[in-house]
């Protein structure tokens, strides 16, 4: 099941991608697919061509894992 995260890198803007796997206790780096900036833009230090990137520990401050349409649930309040 694939992860849709907003990755937050130190002094540099967060980054919205998708994982395959929450990270493991040992993992050198995170593998980021389809790297993009919250907007949908480009992430300008990277080629126009570059599906995966690989961010190392040291780099990331935290992960958001974003909820997808299947968990997303709408709470009402119906008062009659």
């Amino acid at each position: 099941m694939a992860y849709t995260v907003l990755l937050h890198i130190l002094n540099e803007d967060a980054v919205v991608g998708e994982i395959d796997d929450l990270p493991e206790a040992g993992s050198q780096f995170l593998a980021l697919q389809s790297p993009r900036l919250r907007d949908g833009r480009e992430v300008t230090y990277l080629l126009p061509e570059t599906n995966v990137v690989l961010y190392p520990w040291a780099r990331v401050t935290c992960i958001e894992i974003l909820p997808t349409e299947d968990d997303e649930e709408i709470v009402t309040f119906i008062r009659e």
